[in-house]
């Protein structure tokens, strides 16, 4: 059993992967195995939100604070004690924050990819005004389980794939929604939680680095742009990516991870 303290002799502090809303661990693919690779000895713990994944027969929590408590209850059930380095996309970005506001000492540092809050954009600036339409007809339809990762690799990604490799991911994707499928009642109180949650202040005492995507056609990086400013942050663009930045260019990500930590 864990003690809750890290010896001198433990391995490097853990990395903790968030995803954002909907979305479940494994949609991490194959970044989790390059991240790995910047310092063998670290763990790379995936964990899903209540509600999604492997977790998705759950409630999910109606708040962002909820959702970081969640998250450290389920490593210290796995007994992995801090401090944890978190990456987290959009939700789970906001979800780390108020992790960092909270219990600022369980954390060593923190990557926020895509994320969007209070005050820092508007709501149209949180999510683009070109997607409502699609997102009000996936959630008022009965679209399958296919079509609405279709919509969503559409939404998320600016990757060009080749066909094939476009297709297996899909067929992957829709394999593990229907496996694990979001209800419609948990998406619409994580949709809540996120449009609710605003930045906390001050400043969380954490070291902090925004990445954003310039072709993010979810979510405007004016909303991680402003984040930086307001915080004093050290933040990097990629210029091609969309909202799904570790699918679109992982080795990119992973690059100013290892320089942010100095691995």
């Amino acid at each position: 059993m864990s003690t809750g303290v890290r010896s001198a002799a433990d391995d490097a502090e853990p990395w903790v992967l968030l995803r954002g809303l909907t979305r479940e661990a494994r949609h991490w693919g194959d970044f989790a195995a390059q991240l790995r690779a910047l310092q063998p000895g670290a763990p790379v713990i995936a964990l899903d939100l209540p509600g999604n994944g492997a977790l998705h027969a759950q409630r999910s929590p109606a708040s962002v604070p909820a959702m970081a408590a969640h998250c450290r209850t389920a490593l210290q059930a796995l007994g992995v004690a801090p401090p944890y380095r978190v990456l987290a996309m959009s939700l789970g970005a906001m979800v780390a924050l108020a992790w960092a506001h909270a219990q600022p000492r369980e954390l060593a540092a923190a990557v926020l990819i895509n994320t969007s809050l209070r005050p820092f954009g508007a709501f149209h600036q949180r999510l683009r005004p070109s997607q409502y339409a699609t997102l009000l007809r996936l959630a008022l339809s009965d679209a399958d389980a296919a079509e609405w990762e279709r919509s969503i690799l559409a939404m998320t990604s600016r990757r060009c794939f080749e066909e094939a490799e476009r297709d297996a991911l899909l067929g992957v994707w829709t394999a593990w929604r229907r496996e694990c499928p979001v209800s419609r009642a948990n998406a619409l109180r994580q949709l809540l939680a996120a449009a609710r949650f605003r930045a906390p202040q001050p400043r969380p005492p954490v070291p902090l680095l925004v990445l954003a995507s310039t072709r993010d056609a979810l979510v405007d990086p004016q909303c991680s742009r402003r984040l930086a400013q307001a915080w004093a942050l050290p933040i990097a663009e990629h210029p091609t990516a969309g909202h799904d930045l570790p699918l679109d260019d992982g080795a990119w990500v992973a690059r100013q991870i290892e320089r942010f930590v100095c691995i």
